[in-house]
């Protein structure tokens, strides 16, 4: 299916492979392709200890005991590269739901779809929560390093309709996938109010939060100069005829560019920039932003 925009809606997504480089180090135990603290007999160069310390032979570093003022043996230590565990946290609001020259939750559905199949075939373990006011039981899947059906999700993510409101199940999530660090991606449109972002970036704060800004140009930029809206607000249903002229198109889109500019500060602050995507998903942008650790 083609929407006005030539773009696909509830197609599969492309085979692309998503790099994830994460700035901080796991402390997974299981081996894999990041960064850990964890010593092991692979990966890159670590430091020396004495044989004592690490006592495998195989690993003595003859020039390095020489140059030992205690005379000690010397043993090279190697960093253990290791796996993480990654969620996908989908909001399904609903703004979420708005059809203008995309489809928000369509896009979201791809996404979830190639982030799943790029952390597994790294042998990161991957989940996905899907929330509004709730944590949504029947789209809610655990981490997993095995393919747990992303596909079939992806398929119900397409045909859901949000029609609720609130970030209430966005703080529960954060409750469901406490523990040890994670690789979280926060896909939205960030329809919410400054006080509620702060309340979504502080619960999930003991993570690596990947913040995915969702945008349809026909909510803002695609509007009319001049004429008569029947708007309905997606999150409470209150539906109002409008008259737009090209001062309150304006101040539309100051509105639009001043939250996007909140979320960039709340975001930024909490570790990591948002990544912007407008009606269509630039996969090679989005393999780069990953690829350079969210900078």
């Amino acid at each position: 299916m083609i929407n006005d925009r030539g773009n696909s809606v509830g197609a599969m997504p492309p085979a692309v492979d998503i790099p994830f480089r994460l700035a901080w180090r796991s402390s997974g135990v299981r081996a894999g392709a990041h960064r850990s603290r964890q010593g092991g007999t692979g990966g890159l160069f670590k430091d020396h200890v004495s044989l004592l310390d690490n006592p495998d032979p195989r690993r003595i570093d003859l020039r390095a005991s020489a140059r030992d003022p205690l005379e000690a043996l010397r043993v090279r230590r190697f960093e253990q590269n290791s796996a993480i565990t990654a969620y996908a946290l989908v909001d399904v609001t609903g703004s979420m739901g708005v059809v203008g020259h995309t489809s928000k939750i369509s896009l979201a559905a791809d996404l979830v779809s190639v982030l799943a199949a790029s952390a597994r075939r790294i042998g990161d373990a991957f989940g996905i929560i899907a929330c509004d006011s709730d944590v949504h039981g029947e789209l809610f899947q655990r981490a997993t390093r095995a393919r747990a059906g992303e596909v079939e999700f992806a398929a119900e993510l397409r045909g859901l309709t949000p029609n609720r409101r609130g970030v209430e199940g966005l703080i529960r999530a954060s409750e469901l996938i406490a523990g040890r660090r994670k690789l979280v991606i926060l896909i939205s449109d960030f329809q919410m109010s400054s006080q509620e972002m702060e309340d979504v970036f502080a619960a999930l704060s003991p993570h690596d939060v990947v913040p995915i800004l969702l945008r349809d140009s026909a909510e803002v930029e695609g509007l009319p100069n001049w004429g008569l809206l029947a708007l309905r607000d997606a999150e409470t249903g209150r539906r109002r005829l409008v008259a737009v002229r090209p001062s309150l198109k304006t101040r539309w889109c100051r509105v639009d560019a001043d939250r996007r500019g909140r979320l960039r500060a709340i975001a930024s602050r909490h570790g990591r920039e948002p990544f912007e995507i407008t009606d269509v998903i630039d996969w090679d942008r989005l393999a780069s932003y990953f690829a350079g650790g969210g900078i």
